[in-house]
């Protein structure tokens, strides 16, 4: 059987095992749950969601703007009689009523503006999935601290049943004389050992799990029930560069647009504004100091003072001091900069991504040893289960065997899984999914 039928048929057994007890998990499960609870990705969706609520089209931007103004006041003493404009000595009532409207027809800053929320929003979402894969990241190797303490736990238990049957053994030997009494002391001091470095294990297991679970915000599952499963999907053994994606990446870059959509914005700000406007304004005036006072009525006042404006003007900025100009150089300056983390954040990539391929190296080239391990462990334990039956060796020394097989078989699925686990985390970096 080669290696990889071997380590296939180890993984299929084992999730036979994982399935049929306890409340089992998956990797998969586990991320799931963990993006529905977690806050600050929801908090993120609404930030989203805010920014695309806040977003303005170009066409919004050029409709136009209405007002109505609205104003009654009451003047006491000398005052400006309105109809005459004269100055009168007496008392009045003045009501004014006017309706504005005001659009841009040419306005490069609203195109400029238009442009710059689209990028917003991609901003936005760009910046969720950034904290998406830095999450996932953080599950998976949380997970598979967990799924190696599980690993090794389980190796432990049957080293332990092995103690504890050849403890059994050599007791029952020294009991009827055919050991002597130090043998069964090193069998105690033994079995001792295992019971330690078992329950120090179960309680390391127990707070991994917690903090797996903790980590995903899930606190109603009883963790002591939990069975973790390794990750079986078949993945390729290549990466395709033009399905590459990384959130950081994606999210300078989108900085850097944002920066230039900038520049334009600053640049529009130099440009002239062309606009129509329309106003339309009536009063209505009433004496109260004379008792005998006659005037129109309230309709046929607003009637007859009506006041209608129709325009077009033409906004040419001309001199600011050059204030707007030195705007436009550090937009400039803040663009090279934004362009300079893209490159960053490749070049970071780019190291992380090979420091995991050459930890893929490592585990690659130390499977075939640990392989070879497994292999002569399982010959001496043949041959020592026949010596140890005849009686030709101790109980310790079988015991000692045993363990180095089950430790060897520990060992090649621990470097299994961590094979398992740098294949997911390059996926994770590089295309952000495992």
């Amino acid at each position: 059987m080669n290696n990889k039928n071997f380590l296939t048929t180890v993984f299929i057994l084992f999730c036979a095992f994982a399935s049929g007890q306890g409340n089992s998990w998956s990797l998969t499960k586990c991320i799931d749950m963990a993006l529905q609870n977690n806050i600050e990705i929801k908090i993120r969706q609404l930030e989203i969601k805010r920014t695309q609520k806040s977003q303005n089209s170009v066409l919004n931007r050029m409709l136009p703007v209405v007002n109505f103004y609205g104003e009654q006041g009451y003047n006491f003493g000398s005052s400006i009689d309105p109809s005459t404009n004269g100055r009168v000595s007496s008392n009045f009532q003045n009501d004014n009523f006017y309706l504005n409207a005001k659009t841009n027809l040419i306005d490069f800053n609203a195109f400029a503006n238009a442009k710059k929320d689209k990028i917003n929003i991609e901003l936005a979402k760009a910046e969720k999935e950034v904290i998406e894969n830095e999450y996932k990241l953080q599950l998976l190797e949380s997970y598979y601290q967990a799924l190696y303490t599980q690993e090794l736990l389980k190796i432990q238990k049957e080293q332990l049943k092995q103690a504890s049957f050849n403890l059994e053994r050599v007791t029952k030997e020294v009991n009827i004389g055919s050991k002597p009494q130090s043998d069964l002391y090193d069998m105690q001091l033994s079995f001792s050992e295992e019971e330690n470095r078992n329950l120090e294990t179960e309680q390391l297991y127990g707070i991994k799990k917690t903090q797996l679970f903790q980590l995903m915000n899930v606190m109603d599952v009883v963790t002591d029930e939990v069975i973790l499963e390794p990750y079986l999907k078949e993945r390729p053994t290549y990466m395709v560069e033009s399905t590459s994606y990384n959130p950081k990446i994606k999210f300078a870059e989108l900085n850097y647009q944002s920066s230039l959509k900038l520049i334009g914005l600053e640049r529009a700000n130099n440009l002239p504004v062309l606009s129509a406007y329309y106003g339309f304004s009536t009063f209505y005036y009433k004496t109260l100091s004379h008792t005998n006072a006659s005037s129109d009525s309230f309709q046929n006042q607003l009637a007859d003072n009506k006041s209608q404006q129709v325009g077009i003007q033409l906004n040419v900025p001309i001199f600011n001091g050059f204030r707007n100009n030195k705007k436009i150089d550090a937009s400039k300056i803040e663009s090279e900069k934004t362009k300079l983390v893209i490159e960053q954040e490749k070049q970071q990539l780019d190291k992380q991504v090979a420091l995991e391929e050459q930890n893929k190296k490592n585990y690659l080239q130390i499977q075939n040893k640990w392989m070879e391990k497994l292999r002569y462990a399982k010959a001496s334990l043949t041959t020592t289960e026949a010596k140890f039956a005849s009686g030709k060796i101790e109980a310790i020394v079988y015991s000692s065997v045993k363990n180095q097989f089950l430790s060897a078989e520990y060992e090649v699925l621990k470097n299994s899984l961590q094979l398992q686990y740098i294949d997911l985390k390059i996926n994770l970096l590089i295309k952000n999914h495992l």
